[in-house]
């Protein structure tokens, strides 16, 4: 009987996961590598963790930034070093966007294969292991697989709603790796989540460039709402987490479905990038300071209880010593409950490319990356200040974790999407991965919360 051969998907993309709006591709990467390892059909192939054991090994890339890239990169030539007989294909977003250069610079890759519809993977990979060194870019998505084979040890699962952007923010290299606007239809997504929560999973996040567009291409308006409400007709215990909404494009009735069911959890990641109007408009975005903080003060009235995450990009052409000045006053205002801040990457491409040269960007980006630094450290206080508010309340904690010479569990409560945030560390025993606990908190540490069992 022939042996299955064995296959490992290595994400190079680690880093972005920490980025806010780089982990936009994080979490698609994550679920085009579940939907490629769900597609290759198992008598022929069999998951492996172990790339010392693999016949082939796919380094799923990013190709969002200029570090993104390097990495991918990086990433790919240390396996064919350690693994100079394996065959190793790059799949993902850099071979979506430099398929060509690739094939060119790297004779070393034994294949190459865009993003666009990751379950058809099966059927490039018999061609790669008989020799060939195809460069495959598929044009058209297809519906992702039941991915049934991570449940087992991930019950924080990522669901994506749609794939592209129609909003071009000159500095964002997405609609070149993406392509504009495609939303899955209404009952596709559905059909999907509720496959997954009667297979047991815990926390559903929704993902895409921009959530609020979601079927605006279809019907010509957002399709979110109709989706939260059609879940919340549902019985069980869940969450559904709403990640990347693009503050300018904001739904005010997501505010009244938060109310009306806690399950569909008011955490709202808004990736503001600034708030000096010369810089959003270089960036083509409409927003403003004072437009943001009436957003924000929207949320936390409707829903006294919510979270906002946001990302902020430095180092921006138009960003003087003014503007960054506007921004970390923003910053004291707004109060954001998590953020991330990030130095502009120059991307060929883009139409902010060519707002400056090589040259003063290398200068922008030293400077960049002490306003990141700036801008971090007065977010510890904020971000410490903000989770002492919610000592002496009770939520659901998700366990996750168990520390066990400790007579500990780590987990999160709704105010911690996955990976990003921070914790909660949970007094307890005999408590089971993957369920909720109704807890008190207690105390906060630093970032991280402290609780007991009710």
């Amino acid at each position: 009987m022939k042996q299955a051969k064995e296959i490992i998907i290595l994400n190079s993309s680690l880093s972005i996961k920490k980025y806010s709006i780089e982990s936009l591709g994080c979490a698609k990467n994550q679920v085009d590598a579940e939907t490629m390892i769900a597609s290759l059909p198992g008598e022929a192939w069999e998951y492996t963790t172990n790339h010392e054991e693999s016949d082939l090994i796919l380094v799923n890339t990013c190709g969002f930034i200029t570090s993104a890239k390097e990495e991918s990169i990086d990433t790919f030539l240390s396996l064919r070093e350690e693994y100079p007989d394996t065959k190793i294909m790059i799949t993902g977003c850099l071979a979506e966007r430099y398929k060509d250069e690739l094939k060119d610079s790297l004779p070393e890759v034994d294949g190459v294969f865009g993003n666009k519809a990751p379950s058809l993977i099966s059927e490039v990979v018999d061609s790669v292991m008989s020799g060939d060194k195809p460069v495959i870019i598929p044009t058209e998505e297809v519906a992702p697989p039941q991915r049934d084979f991570f449940l087992n040890f991930d019950k924080a699962v990522y669901v994506k709603v749609s794939e592209g952007c129609n909003h071009r923010c000159s500095f964002c290299a997405i609609p070149l790796i993406r392509g504009s606007l495609k939303s899955r239809t209404l009952d596709s997504v559905l059909t999907e989540i509720q496959a997954l929560l009667e297979k047991g999973v815990s926390e559903i996040n929704l993902i895409a460039q921009d959530l609020a567009s979601f079927g605006v291409d279809l019907v010509g308006h957002s399709l979110l709402p109709d989706l939260l409400k059609e879940i919340s007709k549902w019985e069980g215990q869940f969450w559904i987490r709403m990640l990347y909404i693009h503050p300018d494009t904001f739904i005010d009735e997501l505010l009244s479905i938060c109310q009306n069911d806690e399950r569909i959890l008011p955490y709202f990641d808004l990736p503001f990038q600034h708030c000096a109007v010369p810089v959003l408009r270089a960036m083509g975005r409409r927003g403003d300071s004072e437009s943001y903080l009436a957003l924000i003060n929207k949320i936390r009235t409707a829903l006294p209880h919510g979270v906002i995450r946001s990302t902020f990009l430095v180092g921006f052409p138009k960003e003087d010593d003014k503007s960054f000045e506007q921004l970390l006053e923003f910053q004291q205002k707004a109060q954001i409950d998590w953020l991330g801040v990030f130095p502009y990457s120059r991307e060929e491409g883009t139409a902010a490319y060519r707002m400056q040269n090589n040259m003063t960007h290398k200068f922008m980006t030293r400077r960049a990356e002490k306003r990141k630094a700036q801008l971090e450290n007065a977010q510890i206080e904020i971000t410490v200040e903000r989770v002492k508010r919610f000592i002496g309340t009770e939520m659901n904690i998700i366990i996750e974790e168990e520390v066990p010479e400790e007579g500990l569990y780590l987990g999160r409560g709704p105010i911690h999407a996955p990976e990003v945030d921070g914790l909660v560390v949970v007094h307890g025993k005999d408590l089971a991965i993957g369920q909720f606990y109704r807890c008190s908190i207690i105390k906060s540490n630093g970032l991280d919360l402290e609780a007991k069992l009710i």
